[in-house]
């Protein structure tokens, strides 16, 4: 009888160990997937500011230095998988957006022209689509990390090796949109 008992706690053990190692599994991979999905997005938006710049750069006189940043950014963002490198690339092409938006704000015939239209409401899409997926990967990252911080699931993790992630942080710019819409 005391085998019986002994055997089923081992067996209840080893049933919740493998439970709790898949559940860091699963948040693992769902946080590396949506990192994933901000990195393409992020990648969207910054081909759409070259094709936005390609407009705009007829009617203001924007450096070659702003293309080569944009390109760089967008190889960049692909190589990463670091949350703070990925916020940091968000932080500059947002930077370079509102340049390109107070140019276009300056030319009234940019504002009307169509492709102008199209590529800053496109922009204004993958600005929500980056906004979504952020508020997904830091909700995984955040059940992940509370897991590793919690008892008993802090002693799995502890043997299998699962360390916190960070968080993707866009910093105050997170809170305002740009406004990609024009009163003409």
């Amino acid at each position: 009888m005391t085998t019986l008992i002994i055997i089923a706690v081992i067996l209840g053990l080893g049933i919740y160990l493998i439970s709790v190692y898949n559940r860091f599994q699963q948040l693992k991979n769902g946080a590396d997937a949506t990192l994933g999905q901000v990195k393409v997005a992020l990648k969207k938006r910054l081909d759409m500011l070259s094709q936005l710049l390609d407009t705009v750069k007829s009617y203001a006189s924007f450096e070659k230095e702003t293309l080569e940043k944009i390109t760089e950014m967008r190889t960049s963002v692909l190589k990463t998988d670091n949350p703070e490198e990925i916020s940091n690339i968000e932080k500059a092409s947002k930077q370079i957006l509102g340049n390109i938006l107070v140019s276009v704000e300056n030319y009234p015939e940019l504002k009307t022209s169509e492709v102008v239209k199209d590529l800053t409401g496109a922009i204004q899409n993958i600005e929500d689509e980056i906004t979504r997926h952020r508020y997904t990967y830091n909700n995984i990252v955040q059940e992940y990390n509370t897991m590793i911080d919690t008892v008993p699931s802090n002693f799995v993790a502890g043997i299998f090796g699962f360390t916190k992630k960070a968080y993707l942080e866009f910093g105050e710019e997170i809170e305002k949109t740009p406004n990609l819409n024009w009163n003409v």
